[in-house]
């Protein structure tokens, strides 16, 4: 049957639009007809405009991969800011003291251990990527999914029904796309919501991310280009709450106690905001002419920034996986193909979200024994250079089955 286009991805967030610039740029996959559908696509960012408060910790993997897609010199040349080093240390301790653990990217002979990216000057270099390479866009949101044996039809909420061979759902964590395919998930909420804000600081944070766990959920404090540093403060939700609402002398003394006054008096600088944390996980990444990435498979909880990275390395490995098969002579949509794609990155995703969730619950627990255990265990990977180096390759995205892009 001839269809509208060869791929509709619904979702031009950032890991959606990543996979729209990544198939339109991919040699086997270029001529591939590729439409991009979302109801409120990204705008370019004002110049004059604040650093955005969604930030991310993006990875050595994610910025091979944004080279892939053409906009890494474009990114670079933005407010985004590397960090060199980072410090976590356990809220009984002291960031200097026997239950830190310090990480440097020297000690691994790399420039850095990753960067600290504005998100919407990135979604939005990716999305101006697609449409520049060719993929149509349709400001829309998608109302209805069925899927045949050869094609796949969305409808758009303003009547137009749009055929492919195959959709991608990178619509997030609420993944209507999912929902439509009737795709169940699993996981829950962490009863935490993690408010994001900038700070500035009366010293300096040297290009170094900082974590301290509190029996609540960690504090990050991470390096921003203009001196300032962001906030990512998970607690409560009512502790939340109460931190968006006192005022910025009060908020500045709370960040500093939370913080144990690492960089000195802190003053506030932006807007506060917070969302709700939860873990989420898709029980399939694929149907019938559908497969998920990013979000709309999998969330995890922010504290070891692994979110997007994972989401675009679901992208990489996608278009590795179609293009791969589309060389051995593979129909786009072939059921077979897409569980190979499921089969890599669901394993590598369950293994990165166990981590995680065990981290956050391990340090939100309050026991003084646990206490004293963590720091144990964090003063021990400072002292054993092999364990220390697995945990810093492991943030930087250079372990695990990768897509040759991500290489």
């Amino acid at each position: 049957m001839k269809t509208d286009f060869d791929i509709v991805i619904v979702g031009a967030g950032m890991v959606g639009a990543c996979t729209a610039a990544l198939l339109a740029r991919s040699q086997l996959t270029a001529a591939a007809r590729i439409a991009l559908v979302d109801a409120r696509p990204p705008a370019a960012p004002a110049a004059d405009a604040d650093i955005d408060l969604r930030v991310s910790a993006i990875s050595r993997a994610t910025e091979r991969i944004l080279t892939a897609c053409g906009v890494w010199d474009a990114v670079r040349r933005a407010r985004i800011h590397p960090y060199e080093r980072m410090t976590v240390w356990e809220g009984g301790s002291a960031p200097g003291g026997s239950g830190a653990v310090h990480f440097d990217a020297a000690e691994l002979g790399e420039p850095n251990l990753g960067y600290i990216v504005e998100n919407r000057w990135l979604q939005f270099q990716l999305f101006d990527a697609a449409a520049r390479a060719g993929v149509a866009v349709f400001r829309q949101a998608v109302a209805s999914f069925e899927a045949g044996e050869t094609h796949a039809t969305l409808g758009l909420v303003e009547g137009r029904a749009l055929t492919a061979r195959l959709a991608i759902g990178a619509d997030g964590a609420d993944s209507p796309t999912r929902r439509l395919a009737g795709i169940e998930t699993r996981g829950w909420g962490y009863a935490q919501e993690a408010l994001v804000t900038h700070v500035r600081t009366e010293l300096p944070h040297l290009d170094t991310a900082r974590q301290r766990f509190l029996d609540t959920g960690p504090i990050a404090l991470l390096p921003l280009a203009d001196g300032r540093s962001s906030i990512v403060w998970t607690t409560t939700p009512d502790r939340a709450l109460a931190l968006k609402e006192i005022d910025d002398r009060d908020f500045a003394h709370a960040v500093e106690r939370a913080t144990d006054r690492v960089l000195g008096a802190v003053t506030a600088g932006a807007p506060r905001a917070s969302f709700p944390l939860r873990l989420l996980h898709a029980q399939d990444y694929v149907r019938q002419r559908l497969v998920l990435v990013g979000d709309a498979a999998h969330a995890v909880h922010p504290l070891a920034g692994l979110g997007v990275n994972l989401g675009f390395l679901d992208a990489a490995a996608l278009v590795e996986t179609l293009a791969d098969a589309g060389s051995a002579g593979a129909e786009l949509g072939d059921a077979r193909v897409l569980r190979r794609y499921e089969r890599w990155r669901k394993g590598e995703n369950l293994a990165a979200m166990g981590l995680v969730d065990g981290i956050n619950r391990l340090f939100a627990n309050a026991s003084p024994a646990l206490s004293g255990l963590r720091r144990f265990g964090l003063g021990a990977v400072d002292r054993l250079p092999p364990v220390k180096h697995f945990f810093m390759r492991r943030a930087l995205g250079t372990r695990g089955e990768l897509p040759r892009m991500a290489r």
